[in-house]
């Protein structure tokens, strides 16, 4: 009943316009056809005043239904529009993607799944992996300094981290030369610096993978719109618009999911500058306070 409603709204605006008149006329008729033989000019007064009165109350009578007409309609468009508005991206999303394809296009979906699963792991071991390096270094030199080897040892064991990782095997090896020292927690260093970027390399791969696989669908696409023309032995536009249109449609899949993961692994190289940094000041810090120690 309300999508009739909305797909008549000219007849219901109609209806109502007709409704008015009918009161109007109703109104008007209404009035006392006979009229004194001799009016006075008083009654002649209370006569026009009684008519002007009468169309007054028929054009507001008018107005309101005219009004009443108006509100119906909008409310039954707020009612109908808004639900079928809610949820449009995602058809239009769905919809493209069955467009595109959905044997083809599922290729770049896994893509964009698989690499935002690297993605994912990545930040959560990086993000897991980050500590306060400068109040942790400063505990370790107040400790070494006391002479507390020990028991800088048992804070880095139970502290996470590269940072306390490289500032362990510093102190397992305290007792050896400086330059022993400086090499073990140089090479550590590199092996936690190769830790931090383990899996990196996947999703540089599904970044470019995901355009690839969109330039092939657009080269699929292109020979699909032949192949109809070929069988049609006709150049014509609905065919060829077919073609044209699956390959446009997962060239552009293919561009979203690389800017996606492009996005993510720009983020992840941050964090893993950031981590690289700190192992290499609090290397240095670490460095420093033994020398002071062994003097």
């Amino acid at each position: 009943m309300t999508r009739f409603f909305l797909k008549h709204r000219g007849l219901a605006m109609g209806i109502a316009t007709l409704a008015m008149c009918l009161c109007y006329a109703t109104d008007i008729n209404s009035a006392p056809n006979s009229t004194p033989n001799k009016p006075t000019a008083a009654d002649t007064t209370t006569a026009a005043d009684n008519a002007k009165d009468a169309k007054l109350e028929a054009a507001a009578d008018s107005a309101n239904l005219l009004e009443a007409a108006t509100d119906t309609v909008s409310s039954l468009d707020a009612e109908e529009i808004t639900p079928e508005e809610s949820g449009g991206f995602h058809r239009v999303l769905k919809q493209k993607f069955v467009e595109g394809g959905a044997s083809f296009m599922s290729f770049v979906a896994i893509a964009l799944v698989l690499g935002l699963a690297f993605c994912i792991e990545r930040i959560i071991y990086l993000s897991l992996s980050e500590i306060d390096a400068k109040k942790f270094m400063k505990e370790i030199d107040a400790k070494i300094e006391a002479g507390d080897i020990e028991g800088a040892k048992t804070q880095c064991r139970e502290t996470r981290g590269p940072v306390a990782s490289i500032c362990y095997q510093g102190l397992i090896r305290i007792d050896t030369s400086i330059e022993d020292i400086e090499r073990s927690v140089a090479a550590y260093g590199t092996v936690q610096a190769a830790n931090l970027e383990k899996g990196c390399s996947w999703i540089t791969l599904f970044i470019a993978m995901a355009p690839s696989l969109g330039f092939l669908g657009t080269v699929i696409g292109m020979v699909m719109a032949f192949e109809q023309i070929q069988l049609a032995g006709d150049i014509n536009p609905t065919i060829v618009a077919a073609g044209m249109k699956v390959a446009l449609i997962t060239t552009i899949f293919g561009i979203i999911v690389a800017l996606i993961l492009q996005l993510f692994y720009n983020y992840i190289l941050s964090k893993v500058d950031h981590l690289t940094s700190q192992m290499e000041e609090s290397a240095i810090t670490l460095l420093d306070s033994i020398l002071k120690y062994k003097k």
